[in-house]
């Protein structure tokens, strides 16, 4: 009776091994997982989107863009316009105070020729009686006139001024 029980033992002991040989092999694989797993996922570096949601996604961006961008492009504009009129009247206004000086200057020479010797022309005109009267008249109307002349000069050039700004207004409209 022994022996058909030593079979079974022997059977027994060689299953115990495959067994052990499996559940080593096993455990070896299993050990190896975490890295198999990032060796084997798939990384999606592009995804493919349909034409369709490419378009669409354009135009919403499109449309949400363009409104802004046309909002900057007028302010923009609007800060041109407003520095060309300020240079425009920065110009005309160097153009007003050039003529001021240069009529200054000419009034002044004119007081100085006019004036001749300071108090003893005032004495001679005051001596001469009605001559003197006469030809301070005279110096008073020469000296009315050069303002006159000088205040339509700056008017004019005023007036140009305008005519440039209401040009500028109008072509920016």
């Amino acid at each position: 009776m022994a022996n058909p029980l030593a079979d079974c033992v022997s059977s027994l002991r060689s299953s115990n091994h495959l067994l052990g040989n499996s559940i080593s092999i096993l455990d070896s694989g299993v050990n190896d997982f975490p890295r198999l797993i990032k060796v084997l996922q798939t990384t999606k570096h592009f995804e493919l989107l349909p034409s369709s949601d490419l378009s669409a996604a354009q135009s919403r961006l499109l449309s949400s863009l363009t409104p802004e961008f046309n909002a900057l492009l007028a302010r923009v504009e609007t800060h041109l316009s407003r520095l060309e009129r300020r240079e425009q009247a920065l110009i005309a206004r160097c153009e007003l105070l050039e003529g001021r000086l240069s009529m200054s200057g000419e009034d002044s020479e004119a007081m100085r020729k006019g004036s001749g010797g300071g108090g003893v022309g005032r004495k001679s005109i005051a001596s001469e009686g009605d001559g003197g009267r006469e030809a301070l008249k005279l110096k008073q109307t020469r000296a009315k006139k050069e303002r006159l002349e000088y205040a339509v000069e700056r008017l004019s050039l005023q007036a140009q001024q305008r005519e440039r700004q209401l040009r500028k207004s109008v072509a920016a409209q």
